[in-house]
């Protein structure tokens, strides 16, 4: 039995192709949905057990929000080689069409971290459900591969990642006193993702 204020995930499948992936799904009545885009596997740190995947889960969902978060083929349960380029994107569109069905077609935000930044990119371009926004967190793409992009893109960076091509965005989001590690403030990222997805909804 889940408490009132309690975050239960609840462990859920992905399939692609002859392979399933796993997630982690949390519901939720607000909408737009959440769907987290792990460190690709080449990165490490973990998967959707990132420290940035789980806090950006944690804090949509207690905004309300339904949240999706999943690992790559090969990583942890999910079955499969490790995987790049189209690989990834077939997972992550995947999950995208889950994370569509499971708020009832409503758009989804794509939150993504570190080199998943390319994924989230390409989803933007491919997606055939709707796309609220991105949010790259720690992105390694430059801002001019921003410039295409057909939805809101926000970028939030640690203060020891910002650089002056960073400060001239809109939706940029610098958190004091953090580096790559996010050992510090972490918080912060999950409230930049309430922000945009708060954002998203009034559009």
């Amino acid at each position: 039995m889940v408490m009132p204020g309690q975050f239960l995930e609840r462990p859920t499948l992905i399939p692609v192709g002859p392979q399933v992936l796993e997630g982690l799904a949390h519901r939720g009545g607000r909408r737009p949905s959440l769907l987290v885009l792990p460190p690709t596997p080449d990165e490490g740190g973990g998967g959707m057990d990132h420290l940035v995947a789980a806090e950006l889960a944690f804090a949509a969902a207690r905004a309300g929000h339904p949240t999706l978060r999943f690992n790559y083929r090969g990583v942890g349960a999910s079955q499969g080689s490790r995987g790049t380029g189209a690989c990834l994107l077939d997972d992550a569109l995947a999950a995208l069409q889950l994370s569509a069905d499971n708020a009832e077609g409503a758009p989804t935000l794509v939150a993504s971290i570190g080199r998943s930044d390319r994924v989230a990119l390409a989803l933007a371009e491919r997606a055939i459900v709707p796309i609220a926004a991105l949010v790259l967190v720690s992105p390694t793409v430059s801002v001019e591969a921003l410039a295409a992009v057909s939805v809101p893109v926000w970028v939030v960076v640690a203060e020891a990642e910002r650089t002056p091509a960073w400060s001239a965005l809109s939706k940029l989001v610098v958190v004091p006193r953090a580096d790559q590690s996010w050992q510090r403030n972490l918080p912060m990222v999950g409230q930049a993702v309430v922000e945009a997805l708060g954002a998203a909804a009034r559009r």
